[in-house]
C-alpha cells in the first residue's frame, strides 16, 4: 500500500469497533455499547444520499417498532450542544418518530468530518435498495470530501473503475433523465445509452419515447445511435449562413486587424473564429492590436 492509499475498509472496520462511548446532554442512559438518546437531540445527516423514502415502508416499519420496539440502533456522532449527528439509520431514525418513541438506542462514536462522511456513505453504498442515481451521488461525495480520484475510489471500494466511471456518468444525464433513473422508470442501460446524447432537450424526448413505447436498452441504443449520425450529417452537409451582425463584425474585425477573419459555425450554433498571420513579426502585430 503506498502512502496515498486511502483505506476505508480499515478505517471503517476501527470506527465500528468497540471503545469509550461518551455520551452527551441528549443521552438518557448506556445499556452495554449502545446509548439511549432522545430523538430531538439527534440531527440528519447531510451526506445523505437517499432522496427519497417509501411512506408506505415507513408506516411498516412504525408499526413494527411499536410492537417490537427498534431492534437495530442507529450509528450516531456526538457534536455541538449536546447534540447528535446521524451516520447511518436515517430511515429507522424516521419510523421512530412516527411509531411516537421518545428515545432511541444508537451506537456512538466519536468521528471527525471525514470520517464520518466515509461510515455514511459507505454504509448507503452497501444497501441493496438504493437507486443509481444515488449510488452516483455517495460515489460524487466520497471522492469530493475524502479527496479520492476515480481510481482511488474503486480500489478502497473493491469495485471495477469502469463500474464507477459508469456510475458518474450518470450525473451529467439531464435533470429529467436522472429523475426517470431515480424513479426506475428507465433502467441503468438505458442512461449509459443516452449519456453520449449532450443536447438535454434531444435527450429528454428519448426518455419520453423510452417510457412511453416501453423500448429496450437495445432499442434505446440503436435510436440514439440513428440520432447521433443524422445530427453528425446534418452538421456536415447544411451550410451555416452567418447572421447579418455577425458578418458586419467579421468585416469590421478583419479590417482592424487587416487580415482575413473567417467566422464558422454548426447547426448547433457551435464554431471557430481564425485568425491568420503572416510571420512571427504579423503574429506579434495582431497580438498588439488586440491587446
Amino acid at each position: 500500500m503506498t502512502k496515498n492509499d486511502k483505506p476505508l475498509g480499515r478505517g471503517l472496520g476501527a470506527l465500528l469497533g468497540g471503545g469509550n462511548i461518551p455520551t452527551g446532554n441528549g443521552a438518557h442512559y448506556v445499556v452495554g455499547n449502545n446509548s439511549f438518546i432522545r430523538l430531538e437531540s439527534i440531527e440528519a445527516n447531510p451526506y445523505q444520499p437517499r432522496t427519497q423514502f417509501d411512506e408506505e415502508e415507513l408506516q411498516e416499519l412504525a408499526q413494527s417498532i411499536k410492537t417490537y420496539g427498534l431492534i437495530q440502533p442507529v450509528t450516531v456522532r456526538p457534536i455541538e450542544n449536546g447534540k447528535y449527528q446521524l451516520i447511518s439509520g436515517e430511515r429507522r431514525f424516521r419510523a421512530a418518530k412516527i411509531a411516537g418513541l421518545t428515545e432511541i438506542p444508537a451506537f456512538v462514536r466519536t468521528v471527525d468530518d471525514v470520517q464520518s462522511v466515509q461510515m455514511a456513505l459507505v454504509e448507503n453504498i452497501q444497501r441493496s435498495d438504493l437507486n443509481a442515481i444515488e449510488i452516483a451521488l455517495c460515489y460524487q461525495l466520497l471522492i469530493e470530501e475524502c479527496h479520492l480520484n476515480k481510481e482511488e475510489l474503486a480500489d478502497q471500494l473493491g469495485k471495477d473503475r469502469s463500474t464507477v466511471s459508469n456510475y458518474l456518468r450518470l450525473l451529467k444525464l439531464s435533470s429529467e433523465t436522472q429523475i426517470a433513473v431515480r424513479d426506475k422508470k428507465i433502467s441503468m442501460g438505458h442512461a449509459r445509452a443516452l449519456v453520449v446524447v449532450e443536447d438535454h432537450d434531444v435527450q429528454n424526448k428519448i426518455v419520453r419515447q423510452i417510457i412511453n413505447e416501453g423500448l429496450s436498452v437495445r432499442q434505446t441504443e440503436t435510436l440514439v445511435k440513428k440520432l447521433t449520425s443524422d445530427v453528425k450529417s446534418t452538421k456536415t452537409k447544411v451550410k451555416i449562413t452567418l447572421a447579418d451582425d455577425v458578418r458586419t463584425f467579421q468585416s469590421a474585425f478583419s479590417k482592424k486587424l487587416q487580415t482575413k477573419v473567417n467566422i464558422k459555425k454548426d447547426i448547433t450554433g457551435k464554431g471557430t473564429m481564425t485568425i491568420p498571420f503572416e510571420s512571427d513579426d504579423d503574429l506579434r502585430r495582431i497580438m498588439n492590436l488586440l491587446q
